[in-house]
């Protein structure tokens, strides 16, 4: 779960970005999905009365943190990227150790994202 300032910008980037599907909704918290599965959550920076706030807000947002996901169709993700306009962080390239493609960019929270293809180490 990533703690967001704005769930449904970052629903609707999100959703772009890796083909997912809203199954929640909502300007507090979202889920995301592909073909039915849960592959992300997001949630306010406000506290409410589940939980305190779930962020630092001294803390640079995403400091150490590596948002990861491996997609099917790398360059239809890396099109959609481009749709956007995120900010990238690196260009897509081929990472010679884990033998994929991958691009880096920043979320609109600042968060680092990576966008990277199959890998031949995984089997399908």
């Amino acid at each position: 779960m990533l703690a967001v300032s704005d769930v449904e910008a970052s629903s609707r980037f999100y959703c772009k970005l890796l083909d997912l599907s809203s199954a929640h909704g909502g300007a507090e918290y979202d889920q995301l999905v592909h073909d039915g599965e849960l592959v992300m959550q997001l949630h306010d920076s406000e506290p409410d009365e589940h939980h305190d706030s779930l962020v630092d807000a001294t803390a640079v947002r995403g400091n150490g943190v590596l948002v990861w996901f491996e997609v099917a169709d790398f360059d239809s993700a890396v099109a959609r990227a481009s749709e956007l306009e995120a900010e990238i962080v690196r260009e897509p390239t081929t990472n010679p150790n884990a033998k994929q493609q991958e691009m880096w960019l920043r979320d609109l929270d600042g968060y680092q994202v990576v966008i990277a293809g199959p890998s031949e180490y995984r089997p399908r």
